[in-house]
């Protein structure tokens, strides 16, 4: 079965385009100029990615990501957001609330089909299921889910796909553009600015004091370098 795409853009000749193109390429695509419709519909049945325009009638496109991410049965879905917003600081709340990538208006339909994908495959389960586990927290890899404490926490695909890519290279240290390169691919929003976000939440889901981690630690000058504990 193709998988279905949620699109939220009130401008109806780009919602046709990105509608069209992606239809060409193979997707089921849902088209919404409400956040209210666009929610409602994505309980009944949730899509595999949703395309959320940031300025829509009524609401924005970021407070449907942060409905988004706080809805259990909707938290794991990736998010690309669509906007003529370009400043950095936008795209760092993206980031915040928990986008997987954000494309900036106009965009050729080629490059949205190829981000589209990108950001699909992180979410694909691999063919040999496995999971790691320190201290209280479980990283099923099969599962494509986080436990903490024995309870699932819900996680964006991009930060499961960065906290599992560390957790498998443990004492290692990777500098930012080395996450970006394998974590996040061509990917041309993220920046090494957009790593120190993503560290930050995975921080607030796995650690007991995310001031003062663990796990996941800042290495001065470097990078970031993940820590098993001894028991492990």
């Amino acid at each position: 079965m193709s998988q279905t795409i949620f699109i939220l853009e009130d401008d109806q000749d780009i919602s046709r385009l990105v509608q069209h193109t992606l239809e060409a390429a193979g997707f089921s695509v849902r088209a919404f100029i409400t956040p209210a419709a666009t929610l409602a519909d994505a309980e009944r049945r949730a899509p595999d990615l949703f395309l959320l325009d940031i300025m829509v009638p009524g609401g924005d496109g970021l407070d449907v990501c942060r409905r988004i991410r706080r809805n259990p049965a909707l938290a794991g879905i990736p998010v690309i957001f669509l906007t003529a917003r370009t400043s950095e600081s936008e795209r760092v709340l993206g980031l915040e609330l928990g986008a997987d990538d954000y494309m900036i208006k106009p965009f050729s339909p080629r490059e949205l089909v190829a981000r589209v994908k990108a950001v699909l495959r992180r979410f694909e389960r691999p063919t040999a299921p496995s999971s790691v586990s320190f201290g209280n927290v479980l990283v099923d890899s099969g599962a494509m889910q986080l436990l903490v404490n024995a309870q699932p926490v819900a996680t964006t695909a991009t930060e499961f796909r960065l906290l599992e890519y560390l957790v498998r290279h443990p004492g290692r240290v990777f500098s930012r553009d080395q996450l970006l390169d394998s974590v996040w691919g061509d990917a041309r929003f993220v920046t090494p600015r957009s790593v120190d976000v993503y560290v930050r939440r995975i921080r607030e889901k796995i650690e007991a004091d995310p001031e003062d981690p663990q796990f996941l630690k800042t290495v001065r000058g470097a990078g970031y370098r993940f820590e098993l504990p001894r028991e492990a």
